[in-house]
């Protein structure tokens, strides 16, 4: 049976770690007394109460889900280094901008981390004692990325034990280290231990660290003869409170929070995280942690015990690195890369579905909700997986009433708000992301419909317009018929602006109670044919100070500064190599990318294809005379095809780079200039790049091929 048995427990885990850090966020940073005296205890959502968005970007899950990304770069090499992970943070971060908090060196680990990183200091030596001192290297960071090294070593303690040391020596050391694999040990345990006493024994085995294990045991103690996790709390307050460790967020004081939560919190999934979370100190963080675990210990059932954590969350969550096109995400997408990684590591094969949506999992909806426009004529009543009902997987549309003058409509978001409603924004997180979905791609849908009458079906999106204000797009109705109905369309054109959401409306003329299954939905691979024009054409009040709009934050850039020019369309600035700028999404393969390039002093520029972060790329430039196709790998750019080029500077050429099977193409003005061939990267995002320099850019198209 091999990894099928723990599919559903790897997913409980995914909705374990994002559902704790959701209740843990909107109270990170409060003390004890605030959130005591504020809420009594944390049991559930808090956001509407601060002010925050429910769903909001936030280091735990971001890094959480990025830097395993190594284990798929490297071929999923069970012997994976930490220097290896290092590269992932290098090729997946974007400086100052994504997963971490960006304290400063020597004040926020994982920021003088990446910096050791970035300056050529390799992992472990980037995160150790002995180059950043114990006040840095002994921080909360080790644990709070970790759980994703335990999920792809289901029942296998020794190899998650291995991976989780080398993960967590990327930035930190000693005690921090030892906490990150006590937790992943016991992660990887808990797809098949249940027993709380019996992991925390175990555990133990893989750590040799005797002041560690004294401390475990005292917390132990202390928590089986405790009236309540009051006591345990007060405890870990007086003696191993912040003030007690150096540092801004010590590991110890964190680590026995999570320990706290989940003894005290016994076979309740959501008493283990109110603890954590109304304890105090890094809430999301614990809180998140015990999630994981007792996700996949106590399985999907666990979250049925108490209140329904599921449906406000609807699986979703926000990955922000340099591979844009990942950032909106959701638990079953999740899951199917960590089981795709951990049966790759155990020579398994793993049927997985192709589709984006699949709703494969019990009670998963991968971010379908309902639609908030035309509330008053809503006439949606639910939105469910079928899987209970039907023992096939579904997302079960419902609605009661629905008539001539109302509908009952469903949304999934395909891009993040520009918009957010709320003091806080988002979070102090930034949301850098690429949409999932683009003008000119091909959409399939497979609905099942259950009853003799059926409604319409039609899909709409909604998008920014050129004054970044949200409109509508009715895409024409289909009459569902009983049993199932593939309905295809591809996207309209909206000339280059980005796709918020993509609905799912319901109308009849007859009153009709009742439901239809979406049983799949997909789009894949690059677009037929999607195109931006100058940059006053698609923002009409642009002017020359604008720095940003709608449409150019569908690109993620790494390069010093890219803003729209008011002359063409972009501008992109680097002083230093590979400034690298992309947008669409890992599933584009043969395609080219082209615009009107206006070259500058630089030392190369030209196209980026296939990139999967911005140190993972095929690159298409114009350098020292030449045409240069090569890929860069890491810190390595492996040159692959050569040929004289006489360019001018401050001259403008069209550019246009193909990729097709393992044939890269780079023509010029229409003319193949060089030509080669590789077949390291067959999928990814499509951008610039510029070393040292600034280039212009006229147009931006994206052609199938």
């Amino acid at each position: 049976m091999g990894l099928q048995k723990y599919r559903n427990d790897v997913y409980a885990g995914v909705l374990g770690k994002i559902l704790g850090v959701y209740l843990g966020r909107p109270v990170e940073g409060w003390t004890f007394e605030k959130i005591k005296d504020t809420f009594g205890k944390v049991a559930y959502y808090k956001n509407h109460k601060t002010g925050a968005p429910l769903i909001v970007p936030d280091d735990d899950i971001s890094g959480t889900f990025a830097f395993f990304r190594a284990l798929e770069d490297s071929g999923y090499k069970a012997d994976i280094t930490a220097e290896e992970i290092g590269n992932a943070w290098l090729n997946y971060i974007v400086e100052n901008e994504t997963i971490l908090w960006w304290g400063g060196l020597c004040r926020s680990t994982e920021h003088t981390a990446y910096l050791r990183l970035k300056n050529g200091i390799k992992a472990p030596e980037s995160g150790s004692i002995k180059l950043n001192g114990q006040s840095m290297a002994e921080q909360i960071g080790a644990e709070i990325f970790i759980d994703t090294w335990a999920m792809v070593n289901p029942v296998n303690p020794e190899r998650a034990a291995k991976m989780a040391r080398e993960a967590a020596s990327v930035s930190h050391d000693g005690v921090a280290v030892d906490a990150a694999v006590y937790l992943a040990v016991m992660e990887a345990m808990a797809f098949e231990e249940k027993d709380i006493n019996k992991l925390l024994d175990e555990g133990l085995k893989y750590i040799d660290n005797d002041d560690f294990k004294k401390l475990i045991a005292e917390l132990r103690e202390r928590c089986a003869k405790a009236a309540d996790w009051y006591e345990v709390r007060q405890w870990i307050a007086e003696e191993h409170g912040y003030d007690k460790y150096p540092g801004n967020c010590p590991m110890i004081t964190n680590h026995l929070t999570l320990l706290m939560a989940f003894i005290m919190g016994g076979d309740d999934f959501q008493k283990s995280c109110m603890i954590a979370c109304s304890a105090g100190w890094d809430t999301d963080c614990n809180s998140g942690n015990v999630g994981c675990l007792n996700g996949i210990r106590l399985g999907l059932d666990g979250f049925n015990r108490g209140a329904d954590l599921r449906k406000p969350v609807a699986d979703r969550l926000y990955v922000v690195t340099s591979d844009g096109g990942s950032c909106i995400s959701d638990a079953v997408i999740e899951t199917r890369k960590i089981l795709r990684a951990a049966a790759a590591l155990n020579g398994e094969t793993i049927d997985l579905p192709e589709e984006r949506f699949a709703f494969e999992y019990p009670g998963s909806v991968q971010g379908i909700i309902p639609y908030e426009g035309d509330k008053e004529e809503q006439v949606l009543t639910k939105i469910e997986n079928s899987y209970e009902t039907t023992g096939e997987y579904g997302c079960r549309i419902s609605y009661e009433g629905l008539a001539s003058g109302v509908h009952a409509s469903a949304a999934v978001d395909t891009f993040i708000d520009l918009k957010p409603k709320g003091k806080e924004g988002t979070s102090y997180f930034d949301v850098l992301c690429c949409p999932t979905l683009y003008s000119g791609q091909d959409i399939k849908m497979v609905v099942h419909a259950p009853a003799e009458k059926n409604p319409e079906l039609e899909l709409f999106l909604e998008y920014f317009d050129g004054n970044d204000e949200l409109q509508n797009l009715y895409c024409g109705k289909n009459q569902l018929k009983q049993g199932m109905n593939t309905i295809t369309m591809r996207v309209p054109d909206t000339e280059g602006h980005p796709i918020f959401r993509l609905g799912i409306r319901l109308t009849s003329e007859e009153r009709l109670d009742g439901s239809i299954i979406l049983k799949s939905l997909d789009w894949s691979n690059a677009p037929a044919l999607y195109r931006m024009g100058k940059s006053m054409e698609m923002t009409p009040s642009l002017t020359p100070w604008t720095t940003t709009t709608s449409w150019l934050k569908t690109f993620v850039s790494s390069a010093d500064h890219f803003n729209p020019d008011y002359t063409v369309t972009f501008s992109v600035c680097h002083a230093v190599k590979n400034g690298v700028v992309t947008t669409g999404t890992a599933d584009w393969a043969d395609y080219s990318v082209k615009s009107t390039i206006t070259f500058s002093q630089q030392d190369a520029a030209g196209l980026v294809a296939r990139a999967k972060g911005h140190r993972r790329y095929y690159g298409a430039v114009l350098t020292e005379g030449c045409a240069l196709i090569y890929r860069q790998q890491d810190e390595k750019r492996t040159e692959i095809a050569r040929k004289p080029y006489d360019y001018k500077i401050d001259h403008t050429y069209d550019v246009e780079f193909k990729v097709k099977g393992d044939t890269l193409t780079m023509l010029i003005d229409g003319e193949a200039a060089v030509e080669g061939k590789d077949a390291a990267y067959d999928r990814g995002q499509a951008g610039f790049v510029v070393d040292s320099g600034a280039i212009l850019g006229d147009g931006f198209e994206i052609r199938r091929l």
